[in-house]
């Protein structure tokens, strides 16, 4: 009877392992779930026996070069499939026929350099393409024919050619990341076919500027990434024309002012990122059309001025950066609501802490620094200390002063020639100097023109001329203060004393000055009019001796009966005029 019974559990056990399909070698498959691990294995192909259950099937960092036809066998049930950071160069046609229901399929870091058409035509259920870190050098035509349910597809950076219809077929699209570093034309045509696209990652590009509708047709699109173009200076105005963006990332660029014209009709746009570009001041108003910006990034570049009222018109502003830059403050009047400020980064700035920060120390509701507490550069007594363990007592300022200012300042130059008017202003934060012409023309440090400020505050007039004769006033401004002063400038008109002989020296002219010609035309007019006066009265004098005038005229003709015109025997004619 025992003898029985352990022959029992011996079948029982042979049919069990013959319905369990053993793991393949160097794989793991105690994972659940219907995962098998095979990473980190060093195979040079895709291991057999891989169990028909299988969900998922991880070959990552092995040195697989190419997927042949049959490898994978048939796995139903597979639904994802990493292959990254192998050494595949190649994938033959129908390679993954046998896994129609493959959602993900990642080829992260291989040697693929194009994805011919048809190589995935059986993957119709795939949702996620990962072919980043790949040295893809050309898309053709149909290269995703039959993708239709594709909703992300990520390209690698080395494109040089994507053409017009490499894209067509994937209408349910919503997020690309696409670079193509060595090409310097964005494939607008092949983007146009993604009319389902809410997220676009551009990644390096050798554009110097971006064109006028540069993404027409991408309507639905949300979120817009521009990284890592190095010659990128300029956005056309149109540039970013038909598009309703949330967020736009334009970072690792060249670009040197904030690009206000082609972001203001973006009047949704959530969030702005220009981080890492050489812009060097953001001026009062640029951002105002952006009404619902909440999260505003600047970091690492070279910003050095926040202009007063830069932010006016952000009333939901809630997350500033602008760390690792050239700032010495940054003004509680830069914003339209300051106590709406949640969040500001402003560490790796040389900071001048004094009186234009007091607004952010010692105010329990102030904007939070991230853990991130901004140091001090200046003055010498607070130098390295954190901005948030200064009392408001140490933050302090000295008004402007212009030193000598009640002694007038005349300067007297000849018509031609170039005067300077000095404006020597002192104070801490040191001030800005502005001055404003007698044509009450307000001149700031880096104008051009002839009129010019220079950096120690002096106003610079060259080639002077009679119309810039008059007073100057000078305007010096810190936080703490104004001082004003005046300085006149005299023009002397230029006569040149030319030397010509006899024969070509040119008559002399007759040179009136402005009183001598009022009396003339004066003397002129009051002749004229007393001439008239004259005239009119002799004509009515003569009229009321003589009588009116009068004009008569007598014609008689004599017509002979013969039918002949005689000539008139009497013709009179009298007529009384002046």
């Amino acid at each position: 009877m025992e003898a029985s019974k352990a022959v029992h559990v011996l079948i029982l056990l042979v049919c069990l392992c013959g319905c369990v399909q053993a793991c393949p070698s160097f794989c793991d498959c105690s994972a659940g779930n219907g995962t098998v691990l095979c990473c980190g294995k060093e195979l040079t192909a895709v291991p057999q026996g891989v169990p028909l259950e299988a969900r998922a099937l991880d070959l990552s960092r092995n040195l697989i070069t190419s997927i042949r036809l049959g490898e994978l066998g048939s796995l139903p049930e597979l639904e994802e499939l990493d292959l990254s950071d192998n050494l595949v160069s190649n994938i033959e046609p129908g390679a993954f026929d046998g896994i129609r229901g493959l959602r993900t399929l990642r080829l992260r870091n291989n040697r693929l350099k194009t994805i011919w058409p048809g190589v995935l035509g059986a993957t119709a259920n795939l949702t996620v393409l990962d072919l980043r870190d790949n040295p893809l050098v050309i898309l053709l035509d149909g290269a995703f024919p039959e993708l239709a349910g594709l909703r992300q597809l990520e390209l690698g950076e080395g494109l040089l050619y994507v053409a017009s219809g490499a894209l067509v077929g994937l209408g349910r699209l919503q997020r690309l990341a696409l670079g193509k570093a060595n090409s310097s034309t964005l494939p607008t045509t092949a983007l146009a076919h993604l009319r389902g696209l809410t997220s676009l990652r551009l990644g390096p590009l050798n554009a110097l500027a971006l064109q006028d509708n540069s993404f027409q047709g991408l309507r639905a699109l949300r979120d817009l990434v521009m990284e890592g173009w190095p010659r990128l200076a300029a956005l056309a105005p149109d540039s970013l024309y038909g598009l309703n963006l949330t967020s736009l990332a334009i970072t690792r660029c060249n670009l040197t002012a904030v690009p206000d014209r082609p972001l203001r009709h973006l009047v949704y746009l959530r969030s702005l990122d220009l981080s890492h570009n050489p812009i060097a001041v953001i001026r009062g108003g640029m951002l105002g059309q952006l009404v619902r910006l909440g999260e505003l990034r600047l970091a690492g570049g070279r910003l050095a001025t926040i202009e007063p009222s830069a932010f006016r018109g952000l009333g939901l502003l809630r997350a500033l950066d602008v760390s690792g830059n050239r700032l010495e403050t940054l003004e509680e009047s830069a914003f339209q609501s300051p106590g709406s400020l949640a969040s500001l980064r402003l560490d790796g700035n040389p900071l001048a802490c004094d009186c234009r920060l007091r607004w952010l120390s010692g105010r329990r509701a102030g904007p939070s620094f991230e853990g991130r507490q901004p140091a001090c550069a200046s003055p010498e007594s607070a130098r390295g200390e954190a901005l948030g363990d200064l009392g408001p007592g140490r933050l302090a300022c000295r008004g402007a002063r212009i030193p000598g200012k009640g002694a007038r300042q005349t300067a007297a130059v000849t018509e031609g020639e170039t005067a300077r008017l000095r404006c020597a202003a002192e104070g801490d934060p040191a001030p800005a100097v502005q001055w404003s012409t007698p044509g009450r023309r307000v001149l700031r440090g880096g104008d051009g023109g002839r009129l010019r400020v220079w950096p120690d505050g002096s106003l610079e007039v060259r080639y002077a001329q009679a119309q810039d004769a008059g007073t100057y006033r000078c305007t010096a401004r810190n936080a703490a203060g104004n001082d004003t002063a005046t300085a006149v400038l005299w023009v002397r008109v230029f006569q040149p004393t030319a030397t010509l002989g006899p024969a070509t020296r040119p008559p002399p002219a007759l040179i009136l000055d402005q009183v001598t010609l009022s009396v003339v035309l004066t003397m002129g007019t009051v002749c004229f009019v007393g001439v008239v006066v004259c005239c009119f009265s002799m004509l009515l004098f003569w009229s009321k001796v003589k009588g009116p005038i009068k004009r008569t005229s007598e014609v008689d003709n004599t017509v002979h009966s013969s039918g002949m015109t005689a000539q008139s025997e009497a013709v009179k004619y009298s007529t009384k005029m002046l």
